[in-house]
């Protein structure tokens, strides 16, 4: 499926974590994308993304994902969205994580968008 509105990326993001389905999952970035990782550092490009995000696929974590703000420009948004993951710790057990993102999303000549840079820790 392809996003059609901004605020499909994070709606379709849901959908490909939960479904496991990682090609789909790169795919929603720009191929110079951005995902901020926890640990602050950038994970530029689909290679780089796709070895940021294999993990989480892999250990069946759940996402919910909520847009609580939506604001555009021409072929630009920014989305607020407000997350919810659970799955296994580091330690096996179950662990909940939960973060308040900033994500910018382009239109692409096609109509779709795309991620240009995500932030899932952005707003705390």
């Amino acid at each position: 499926m392809t996003p059609r509105t901004p605020e499909d990326c994070d709606r379709l993001f849901g959908e490909y974590v939960n479904g496991g389905q990682l090609d789909a999952l790169v795919a929603l970035y720009e191929p110079g994308g951005v995902l901020i990782q926890q640990d602050r550092s950038p994970a530029t490009g689909h290679a780089a993304i796709r070895e940021s995000l294999a993990p989480m696929l892999a250990a069946g974590v759940r996402i919910c994902m909520n847009v609580v703000y939506s604001a555009s420009v021409g072929d630009v948004a920014m989305l607020y969205n407000d997350w919810s993951a659970s799955g296994p710790g580091p330690d096996g057990r179950p662990a909940v994580l939960q973060g308040k993102a900033i994500e910018v999303v382009r239109r692409q000549p096609d109509g779709s968008w795309r991620y240009v840079l995500d932030d899932p820790y952005g707003r705390g």
